[in-house]
C-alpha cells in the first residue's frame, strides 16, 4: 500500500490545473466519493492494525495536500472570475432606481385633511395614547355605565388607565389649559377590542376636531363640514346629516356621503344604501363646558370626529382597510406619485 501512496502522490503533484474546469476535473478524481482517495481510505480498514498508525499518518498528508491544491485552485480561478466580471462594468450607464419609498396612504390622507382644516383656522394639537378614565370617559360625559366602559370595547392596561378609543381626549386636555376661542382638530391613533375584518380593526386613525366661541351654531358645523366634504371629494358629492346619538355632544348627528366605489348604486362597503357614514358630530354637551371650567351659559361650541381609514377607502378606492396594514410593497408603490 506504500507504494500505492507514492504514485498516487505522484499523480497528484503532476496534474496541471491551467483552467477552472480541470479544477472540477481534479476534485473528481482525487476528492469525490468514488474518487481515488477515497478508495485508499476503504482499503485502510482492512490493513493489520501494527501498520495502521504508519499509514494512518502518510495518507492524511496525501489528503491534506491534494485538497490544498484543490482549494489553491478554487481561489485563484473564482479571484480571476470576479476580476473579469468587474472589469466587465460600464461606469458611464445610468444606475439603476431602487424604490425609495413613499408616503403611506394614511398619512397622505391625513396631511390633506389637517391643510383642509388650517385653511379654516384650525390649529393641530396631540395627546397621550394612554389615557386616564377621567380624559377618556368622565369628562366627556360618559355615564359610569356606558357600554364603551366596557372591556369588550377598551383595552384596560390598569385600573382607570387605557389606551384611549378617540381622541377626544385631547379635546378634554385642550378644554382644561385653553380659555376659549378655540379651534383645533386632533389626529391620532386610537385602540378598540374589536374583531378584524375588511370594514374594522382593532386599531386605527382619528382626527376629531373642535370649535368653542362665543355664538357658535350648529348652522356653522353644518358649513365647516360641507366646505370640508367639497374640498375633499369635489364639488359634485352629495351630503345627508341623520339625527344619533353621542354623550358629549347634543344634538348630535353622523354625516353620509354618496358612496365613492358604487357611485350610489350599492356595494358591500356601503351596505347596498348608496351612502356611507364618513363622520360624526354635533353641539359640545353643556356638562362636558362644565367639567373643563367653561361657562356654557357664555360659549356655544361644536365638535366633530372622523376615520381616517374610511377617508381613504372612500378616496383611494380600497374595498379592505386590512390593505393598509399588510406592508406589501406592490400596493405601497402606487402612491409614489402622491
Amino acid at each position: 500500500m506504500k507504494e500505492r501512496l507514492e504514485a498516487l502522490l505522484n499523480k497528484i503533484e503532476s496534474f496541471e490545473i491551467k483552467a477552472i474546469e480541470q479544477t472540477e476535473q481534479f476534485r473528481l478524481q482525487f476528492l469525490s466519493k468514488k474518487g481515488e482517495l477515497n478508495d485508499l481510505f476503504e482499503e485502510f480498514k482492512s490493513i493489520p492494525n501494527e501498520y495502521k498508525r504508519e499509514i494512518g499518518q502518510k495518507l492524511n498528508v496525501l489528503k491534506n495536500k491534494a485538497q490544498e491544491k484543490f482549494d489553491e485552485a478554487n481561489n485563484k480561478f473564482s479571484s480571476d472570475k470576479l476580476k473579469n466580471t468587474k472589469s466587465e462594468i460600464e461606469l458611464t450607464l445610468p444606475s439603476e432606481v431602487d424604490f425609495a419609498g413613499s408616503r403611506h396612504p394614511l398619512a397622505i390622507v391625513e396631511n390633506e385633511i389637517v391643510e383642509i382644516f388650517k385653511r379654516l383656522g384650525f390649529v393641530y394639537e396631540d395627546g397621550p395614547e394612554i389615557e386616564d378614565d377621567w380624559h377618556n370617559f368622565s369628562a366627556l360625559n360618559f355615564p359610569e355605565n356606558h357600554p364603551a366602559r366596557d372591556m369588550q370595547d377598551t383595552f384596560f392596561i390598569a385600573e382607570e388607565i387605557a389606551l384611549r378609543t378617540h381622541t377626544s381626549s385631547v379635546q378634554v386636555r385642550l378644554m382644561e389649559n385653553q380659555n376659549p376661542p378655540i379651534r383645533a382638530i386632533m389626529p391620532g391613533r386610537v385602540y378598540r377590542n374589536e374583531a378584524i375584518s375588511a370594514r374594522a380593526n382593532c386599531f386605527f386613525h382619528q382626527i376629531e376636531g373642535i370649535y368653542i366661541d362665543e355664538k357658535v351654531s350648529f348652522a356653522d358645523l353644518k358649513q365647516t363640514l360641507f366646505y370640508f366634504v367639497q374640498q375633499l371629494f369635489g364639488n359634485d358629492i352629495n351630503v345627508r346629516f341623520r339625527p344619533s346619538y353621542f354623550p358629549f355632544t347634543e344634538p348630535s348627528a353622523e354625516m353620509d356621503i354618496s358612496c365613492l366605489l358604487c357611485k350610489g348604486k350599492g356595494c358591500n362597503v356601503c351596505k347596498y344604501t348608496g351612502w356611507l357614514e364618513i363622520l360624526g358630530c354635533g353641539m359640545i354637551d353643556p356638562n362636558v363646558l362644565k367639567a373643563s371650567n367653561i361657562d356654557p351659559e357664555k360659549y356655544t361650541g361644536f365638535a366633530f370626529g372622523m376615520g381616517i381609514e374610511r377617508i381613504a377607502m372612500l378616496k383611494f378606492e380600497v374595498k379592505d382597510l386590512r390593505t393598509y396594514f399588510s406592508n406589501d410593497t406592490r400596493f405601497l408603490k402606487q402612491f409614489e406619485s402622491i
